[in-house]
């Protein structure tokens, strides 16, 4: 406490101090001013504010990296360079870093705070003197924050991770009116439209029809346990992970979570630059005040990435992880509420914002690897299962209500009906080991597919029969191929991957894995491919194709096109709407040695491929931690034809439709077209 008061105290003395050159009194003055602001936050014990007073307090601290402020902000590298010479990478990178104190206000996390703003006073204290530091000193500063409290920041957030001690969230859920939407602006999070109206739609649902939405997302939780044949018995937690607005139906998940034994463990995404993960946001979160902000720090770690840093990490996940093994032996993994509607976002490369260099690219590929062998040690993969479903949030346009609806009904499809058109399918493509798919109308995939060699047909297959269990909706089946005779030329003309949209993607394989690829977002073909590399393939030389799959989804496809959303839905339900492609690891990595079977008995072999099945040699060369779906719309599907020893073809899907008798209801929604 006393280092707060003192480096509080600091703090405002700085927000009118003119001690600095000028060329930088603008950066101390005003990223000062933000502080106290964040302290004033953490210090206020009203608790009766208006929705119209919650609401400015929002903006105010989310103002200066709003779209329309961003080109003046130095949250923005471009701008911090320009004002700031030598120092702008350093100075945006501190400044990204301390507005993580919104957080630490509202969430009255002091020691955090003290730490943020002693930081900003030590760089302060540096050029007030009358020679000022160089650059390298400055990032000196800056790494010795990161490594100093690397052990605090990494434990906090394993801790976050298992322990439901931790319930920032959880009383805001349970404990607040959510009638009343000031509820919103106790996380600290941006509130933007999306928020309020998401809020507003769900209180006008029946309390039924909220505890409907919520079993549908509880049963796959407790179903993909019984699919993968684990003991949900053994699970004491649940990570819930959703988006702000949608409390109505989280708080009645809470509680038939908890019937099933389990407590919730509610997260917010990562704030510290040590735990973030690129542009992502794993954990809850509010409103993105600003994808390209995001964007522009995605890299942001490449500040202090070395040999050292990664050794660090991976102790401190290591000893943090064994504090609490307790804990995590009893998690049963993440239970995801994902949003879409989201205007697609194409975001500006910037030069000025900080990058890995080519050496530091490999180090995050061996820091993913091993801190994913560390959570597989104690949050066992064989033992945790996880289920995903979606929604849409009112801007993807002023039929929002309708689409939700729509979204609702998709999600409770009858499955049964799925799974046996779903079967009839399977049944055909498990009489051979080879599938071709071709696109049409300016597609141009040619694909070939190896598939494995079942030794026993009457009790194997190839092919997982995806119900609504872990992955709703409904409607797809699919399998990790071969890699040794699989490849050709994977094309999508626009598609929508991770909150970033590709245009015309090509990715071209040999032996299962890529080899080329291209877009066309940018005009420079070179930043094309970076583009590719930083966000599909994430550093790797070489990536394969850990997963093929066709989606039969044909009524969110109908919807999709009926509200003209395509490009807005999220993988989840995108990749049930035609064939669909993952690159990275298999759909069963950290578990390929538990058996796997479909509803009618029989067990899915097709669980590794020559990669993975490296881990029985050397772990570290077994996995990429990425896995990224790419849909081919039907629209775009020429065909799906399995191919026999002699040649001879059966389709399963020409020009779009499906043909393969047994099939033909999953036409039926084309035609409302």
């Amino acid at each position: 406490m006393e280092r707060y008061a003192l480096a509080k105290m600091r703090t405002g003395e700085i927000a009118s101090e003119e001690i600095v050159q000028e060329q930088y009194l603008e950066f101390f003055q005003k990223t000062a001013r933000f502080l106290k602001h964040t302290i004033e936050v953490m210090e206020n014990t009203e608790t009766d504010k208006s929705l119209e007073e919650l609401e400015k307090e929002n903006r105010q601290l989310y103002e200066d990296i709003l779209p329309e402020n961003y080109d003046t902000s130095y949250g923005n590298p471009a701008y911090a360079t320009e004002k700031l010479g030598e120092y702008g990478q350093l100075f945006s990178f501190l400044y990204t870093e301390l507005r993580g104190t919104i957080v630490y206000a509202y969430e009255k996390r002091i020691k955090d705070m003290t730490e943020a703003l002693e930081l900003f006073v030590e760089v302060y204290a540096a050029f007030a003197q009358e020679e000022i530091p160089d650059a390298a000193t400055v990032k000196g500063i800056l790494t010795s924050y990161v490594n100093d409290y690397c052990q605090d920041m990494m434990e906090r957030r394993i801790q976050e991770g298992v322990d439901p001690e931790l319930d920032f969230a959880v009383k805001i859920i349970m404990e607040s009116d959510l009638t009343d939407l000031r509820y919103l602006y106790k996380y600290g999070e941006f509130i933007s439209d999306n928020e309020i109206g998401v809020a507003q739609f769900l209180n006008s649902l029946t309390q039924k029809e909220i505890e409907d939405m919520a079993s549908t997302y509880t049963e796959g939780y407790r179903i993909g346990f019984i699919m993968g044949r684990k003991d949900i018995t053994k699970k004491k937690t649940v990570n819930i992970r959703y988006n702000l607005g949608f409390e109505r139906m989280v708080k009645a998940a809470i509680v038939q979570f908890e019937k099933m034994g389990l407590k919730p463990v509610i997260y917010r995404h990562a704030v510290h630059a040590v735990n973030k993960k690129g542009q992502s946001r794993v954990g809850y979160t509010g409103g993105i005040a600003n994808p390209q902000y995001d964007y522009d720090h995605r890299q942001d770690s490449a500040l202090f990435m070395d040999g050292e840093f990664v050794k660090r990490k991976l102790r401190a996940m290591q000893t943090s992880y064994e504090k609490y093994k307790e804990l995590a032996e009893v998690h049963g993994g993440p239970a995801c509420i994902e949003t879409f509607g989201e205007i697609p976002f194409s975001p500006e490369n910037r030069p000025e914002a900080l990058a890995y260099t080519e050496a530091q690219q490999k180090l995050q590929i061996e820091l993913d690897n091993e801190s994913g062998q560390i959570v597989n040690r104690y949050i066992k993969g064989d033992e945790r299962s996880f289920t995903i479903i979606a929604y849409p949030v009112p801007e993807i346009g002023d039929k929002f209500p309708e689409i939700f609806y729509e979204i609702v009904k998709i999600n409770t499809l009858d499955y049964h009906l799925y799974q046996e058109i779903q079967q009839t399918i399977i049944d055909t493509l498990d009489t051979c080991e080879w599938v071709e798919i071709k696109g049409q109308d300016g597609n141009e995939t040619d694909l070939l597919i190896h598939l494995h060699t079942l030794a026993d047909p009457e009790k194997e297959t190839n092919f997982e029969n995806c119900v609504a269990d872990v992955n709703i909706p409904v409607g797809e089946v699919f399998t990790s191929p071969l890699l040794a005779g699989t490849g050709g030329t994977l094309h999508v003309k626009k598609v929508y991957l991770n909150g970033l949209q590709f245009k015309n993607l090509k990715l071209v394989f040999d032996c299962g894995q890529v080899i080329d690829y291209s877009c066309t977002n940018f005009e420079d073909e070179e930043e094309n491919r970076r583009y590719i590399e930083d966000n599909i393939l994430h550093h790797h030389a070489k990536i394969p194709m850990g997963e093929f799959a066709i989606g039969t989804n044909t009524t969110a496809y109908v919807a999709a096109k009926k509200y003209q959303i395509e490009d807005k839905l999220p993988i989840l339900i995108a990749e049930k709407m035609g064939p669909h492609f993952a690159v990275g690891d298999t759909c069963y990595s950290w578990a390929e040695d538990t058996a796997v079977f479909n509803p009618n008995g029989k067990e899915i072999i097709a669980r590794d491929n020559e990669i993975s099945m490296l881990r029985k040699e050397d772990i570290s060369m077994a996995y990429y931690g990425c896995h990224t779906d790419i849909t081919i719309p039907y629209e775009e599907l020429g065909s799906i034809r399995v191919i026999d020893d002699d040649g001879e073809m059966v389709s399963i899907i020409e020009k779009g439709r499906f043909v393969l008798p047994g099939t033909e209801k999953l036409n039926e929604p084309f035609e409302k077209l």
